[in-house]
């Protein structure tokens, strides 16, 4: 069986089991989302298709992680003309697991729509938070700390010349 979904403006062909990565949704790893906007489902037998989507049809699918795409560069430049821009864009997406693929959304029930829990990614530990150590394990010495530098003592300032006056400086000689 596959189904064909509506996400992010774009479509997927997809099957139960299927990983694929879509336009960012406001999930955090480890909940279920439920799509409805499903175009066709096919399977051996029958195949359905909505116009535009099919109502009582949901895809549920559990989210893994929330990522960015390779960077993309954008170069633009017009011939002589001097104008040269570079531009780079990193999309953000989602990576989703398809569980499950429900032709009739009202047949289910509430418990099997939500589908089991799951528990959420375990915390990263911050830059800040250190690990405990282990038992037995010993401490690094601490450093001692470096001698501070040496107080110079202030020498007497020498008297500064007085600067000459227009009287006592020597006239300058025309014609010379």
């Amino acid at each position: 069986m596959f189904a064909i979904i509506k996400t992010g403006g774009k479509q997927y062909k997809i099957e139960t089991g299927d990983v694929l990565a879509v336009e960012k949704i406001p999930a955090q790893p480890g909940q279920r989302v439920l799509f409805n906007q499903v175009l066709l489902i096919a399977d051996d037998n029958e195949t359905q298709i909505g116009t535009p989507y099919l109502e009582k049809a949901a895809v549920r699918a559990l989210v893994l992680e929330n990522f960015k795409d390779e960077k993309v560069i954008v170069f633009k430049k017009k011939r002589r003309k001097q104008f040269r821009r570079t531009r780079g864009h990193r999309q953000e997406l989602t990576k989703l697991r398809v569980d499950l693929i429900a032709p009739d959304v009202s047949v289910l029930s509430e418990e099997e729509l939500k589908g089991p829990e799951v528990p959420a990614a375990p915390p990263e530990l911050k830059p800040a938070e250190k690990k405990p150590a282990a038992a037995g394990a010993k401490k690094p010495a601490k450093k001692e700390p470096k001698p501070k530098a040496k107080v110079e003592e202030a020498k007497p300032e020498k008297p500064k010349k007085a600067a000459k006056t227009a009287k006592e400086a020597p006239a300058k000689k025309k014609g010379a």
